[in-house]
């Protein structure tokens, strides 16, 4: 089991670098390792010693090999005439060894057998040449496939060496002999170079091809890591374009892991954020994982607790070893902390069924893909709590509404009613006072059930803002005296939430301009491209002066303008004493 802790490359970003991270990463950012690799590699070249030196060169020496042996059986015919046993022997044996290569090949894989394999047959080979006339034998070209196979798979200080061995071998043998002839001098020189030459060449043949192959290597490992980094920064992009729409802490949730998939294969996913009023861990999300929704210390596995502890990426071989992971199954792991605000907000954790499945890519796929996820994670979380705070306003604007408007009908009900009793005691007439009360009954009736359908009033998936506003302006016009001239867009559409913030500030308009304007006319125009779009509601009211617009909780000023920061919009009021007010609210992405 490999339990390996992953630092990371830097000191954790500020805020504004991780805000700009996904603006400018570069490949290099992402090629960094490779890159590096690859210039170790060009400075001190490593031998793979698992890999065979010579099966690039498998066709060539066959080639040779028999190229070499039907030569000499050539030169060899001679012998086959008169009957020359010897030579017609180490013919046999030569064919032999050929035919036995041609089914299985020398190999070299950098160890001791290889060479013996090699020696073995450059014996064999010297053996033939020796006893058939040394270097004017017609076996003299079965010596060079050896030489080439040597330059090959060693290069051509290696492939010297066997030539040289092969000439000194050769020069001593015929030195030796008692009947040597020193005519024979010249073609020793010569066939001794030939023998030299043929090892250089092959050498340095499998340099050139070594050289070749290497860089391929490269290319193909940087077009493999120019892929992984496409795809990491096409799913960091999309990530990017939600982050400003996707503030809905589940939708945020599920794309973390679904945008994961593409990037880091795994059987199970969670994500646990922490909680940081009582420190306790929460299951936020969670795929085919096997834990309940809140996290005991004891029941996390034991690298989450070294990732909490050391805020790096962990990895996990052997959960067998390691202790279990969230699911009996899983054999290895993969947990990334999720940072944000220099804090740690959760950890993503991903689980495999198989052992060793989380490369150092996978981890460092992880350590990038975190940064923005954590990011969109905390803003969903931040918004989950402002909403919390907003939803406790507009409570409290609601109950100031009902209170203003339906309690104080309510209470003239009730004051209408004790005055019925006291006529009814007196035995003074009712029926006209009863009738009367019937008729503001049915008003407050009405104006509850008006509350209540603004209250329910809302744009969604289904209508778009300009058909709210055309609904909305419909009933206020109705049940007032105002004439409202509505000039809507459709078509375009921004994010929900944008959408349903605007309405919001534009509800809110209207309801000001019926209860306190004072006016006859509406104007409301609204534009929208699906990226910039522009909202305005003008009245003919009485105005006042902006600044002194008397209690700004009541007109909803206040409330406009945070609705309209929440979304990066620009609100404007403009207003005079007699001469109506405009609310102008402008949003560009």
């Amino acid at each position: 089991m490999t339990d390996t802790l992953h630092p990371s490359p830097s000191p954790a970003p500020s805020p504004q670098q991780r805000r700009g991270a996904s603006d400018h990463w570069s490949a290099d950012d992402v090629l960094g390792p490779a890159i590096s690799e690859e210039r170790r590699d060009e400075t001190n070249p490593v031998v793979d010693e698992r890999r065979d030196q010579l099966a690039p060169f498998g066709p060539a020496i066959l080639a040779i090999r028999w190229a070499t042996t039907m030569l000499s059986i050539s030169l060899a015919a001679g012998a086959f005439v008169d009957r020359d046993l010897v030579v017609v022997g180490f013919v046999g044996v030569i064919v032999a060894v050929t035919a036995i290569r041609s089914l299985g090949a020398l190999r070299d894989h950098g160890r001791t057998r290889n060479l013996v394999e090699l020696f073995a047959e450059l014996a064999i080979h010297l053996v033939a040449v020796t006893m058939t006339g040394l270097w004017t034998s017609p076996l003299i070209f079965s010596l060079m496939t050896t030489v080439v196979i040597a330059g090959f798979a060693r290069g051509f200080a290696f492939g010297l060496r066997v030539g040289g061995v092969v000439t000194i071998a050769l020069t001593a043998a015929m030195v030796l002999a008692p009947d040597h002839d020193l005519m024979a001098l010249p073609d020793l020189a010569r066939w001794s170079g030939v023998v030299l030459l043929v090892g250089i060449v092959a050498g340095y043949g499998r340099r050139i091809s070594g050289e070749a192959n290497r860089q391929h290597g490269i290319a193909l490992d940087r077009m493999n890591r120019l892929a992984d980094a496409n795809a990491l920064l096409f799913n960091l992009h999309r990530i990017a374009q939600t982050l400003p729409a996707s503030l809905n802490q589940d939708e945020v949730l599920d794309s973390t892991i679904a945008r994961l998939r593409p990037l880091v294969e795994f059987d199970s996913a969670a994500i646990i954020t922490l909680d940081e009023s009582d420190g306790s861990w929460i299951v936020a999300r969670r795929q085919a994982v096997d834990v309940g929704q809140l996290l005991a210390p004891d029941e996390m596995p034991m690298p989450l607790r070294r990732a909490i502890t050391s805020r790096t990426v962990v990895v996990s071989d052997d959960l067998s070893i390691d202790g279990p992971g969230f699911n009996p199954g899983s054999r290895s792991c993969a947990y990334a902390p999720l940072l944000a605000r220099d804090a740690l907000i959760g950890v993503l954790c991903l689980e495999s069924r198989h052992e060793r499945h989380f490369s150092d890519r996978d981890a460092d796929v992880l350590r990038r893909y975190v940064d923005p996820a954590a990011l969109a994670i905390d803003n969903a979380r931040w918004f989950a709590r402002l909403r919390t705070v907003g939803a406790d306003e507009e409570r409290t604007r609601i109950a100031r509404d009902l209170h203003d408007r339906i309690g104080q009908s309510l209470a003239y009900l009730g004051f209408e009613l004790d005055r019925v009793i006291r006529h009814d005691l007196q035995d003074r007439p009712v029926t006209d006072l009863l009738e009367q009360l019937s008729v503001d009954l049915r008003g407050v009736t009405t104006e509850v059930r008006e509350t209540l359908y603004d209250l329910r009033t809302d744009v969604g998936n289904d209508k778009d803002l300009a058909a709210t506003l055309e609904e909305f302006g419909g009933r206020v016009a109705k049940r007032s005296s105002l004439d409202i001239v509505i000039d809507c867009d459709t078509g375009s559409r921004l994010p929900i939430l944008q959408e349903r913030e605007i309405w919001r500030i534009a509800q809110e308009a209207l309801i000001n301009i019926e209860r306190h304007a004072q006016a006859s006319e509406v104007g409301i125009t609204w534009r929208c491209n699906g990226s910039t779009a522009s909202l305005s509601i003008s009245d003919n009211g009485k105005g006042f002066p902006v600044g002194k617009s008397g209690r700004q909780d009541s007109y909803g000023i206040l409330g406009m303008r945070e609705r309209a920061s929440s979304i990066g919009a620009t609100l404007e009021l403009i207003s005079s004493p007699g001469e109506g007010t405009t609310v102008r609210c402008f949003l560009a992405q």
